[in-house]
């Protein structure tokens, strides 16, 4: 479905921004030329060679993208978070992984795969025993959902009011808590818009757009659907 929207719908608009878990795993710019992965890179080139200005940041499935990636694609490596102005308004871009202080277990997790220490020491590896390692950790983080009565953690309430403060109380657009919606923050008495980005499945994927005056949700259905 994201083939689909790459190449039809995304075109219609000036820019396109991706907040991380783009691919499932990512264990390596060495392990572009898997076929899965290299379809969605060629798209993804096609629609920036097309004029598309395209832009992604890490996510915690993700966060081994790099420089070979980009050049691939035609996609730029943003900054987490990442300030986006426009001439009518002002919006913070993050994936949202570093808001969920309350999910100890994650942030220790996060804490050692975004050392470039560790980083190093994988990428290191060969290639099959990079997938062996991934295949294991998403394992481990299924089961550990599973035993869970709400698998996913929401952004901590206090963290968040301090990063609405921190970026100058502007329009915070996130990923990552797999619960899309539309919340209202009230800081230092100025009333702040959060908007949690939604999942994409095969039957339905989602996209915000921004149309120079509002942030509205499109969903965004297999061709064969209405």
């Amino acid at each position: 479905m994201f083939l689909q929207f790459i190449g039809d719908r995304a075109r219609q608009a000036d820019e396109l921004y991706i907040l991380g878990d783009f691919f499932e795993t990512w264990i390596g710019d060495d392990d572009i030329d898997d076929s899965f992965n290299a379809g969605i890179v060629s798209a993804l080139r096609a629609a920036s060679d097309a004029g598309l200005r395209i832009s992604l940041l890490h996510g915690n499935r993700d966060f081994l993208l790099g420089p070979d990636f980009s050049t691939a694609s035609g996609v730029r490596l943003i900054s987490d978070p990442y300030v986006l102005s426009t001439a009518e308004w002002q919006f913070v871009l993050s994936h949202g992984d570093a808001l969920c202080l309350d999910d100890t277990a994650y942030m220790a997790f996060r804490t050692q795969v975004r050392n470039p220490d560790w980083q190093a020491a994988l990428l290191a590896k060969p290639l099959a025993e990079r997938r062996a390692i991934a295949a294991h950790m998403r394992e481990v983080s299924e089961s550990s959902q599973r035993d869970k009565d709400n698998p996913y953690t929401d952004l901590q309430p206090a963290a968040t009011d301090d990063f609405l403060r921190e970026h100058g109380y502007a329009t915070f657009v996130h990923g990552h808590t797999h619960q899309p919606a539309k919340h209202d923050h009230i800081v230092d008495g100025i009333h702040v818009e959060r908007w949690v980005l939604a999942d994409w499945h095969e039957e339905r994927g989602e996209c915000l757009i921004w149309d120079g005056e509002a942030l509205s949700r499109e969903a965004i259905l297999p061709e064969n659907r209405p």
